[in-house]
């Protein structure tokens, strides 16, 4: 474990994680720093209500990527070949009124 030492909010913070992580979370308190900045006059005297907000904003953030991206990931409909559907329901249609007959003229024959 290592101890990363992060300035978000005009304050700071030490944190643990995992060997090799540092980086990772210091980009992400930085994103948190950013959101906190963004909010400007917005903020209150309450620090945890500050990190609260940047939190439900960066996790509203989240949803909305992601339901973007399972929207552009989805397989566009596939395109039909009406045409071709069409030609091959009458051959099925010849091919069965074929049957019939021959059915039928095999049952009067008995």
């Amino acid at each position: 474990m290592s101890d990363v030492r992060l300035k978000v909010g005009g304050r700071h913070y030490t944190v643990s994680c995992a060997d090799g992580q540092e980086e990772n979370v210091q980009r992400l308190a930085a994103v948190i720093d950013s959101k906190l900045a963004s909010m400007g006059p917005n903020l209150s005297s309450n620090e945890a209500k500050n990190l609260l907000f940047a939190a439900l904003i960066l996790a509203d953030e989240l949803e909305e990527a992601q339901g973007t991206a399972a929207q552009s990931s989805a397989p566009p409909p596939p395109a039909i070949d009406t045409n071709g559907v069409a030609e091959k329901l009458e051959r099925l249609a010849a091919s069965l009124e074929n049957a019939a007959t021959r059915l039928e003229g095999s049952s009067h024959t008995s």
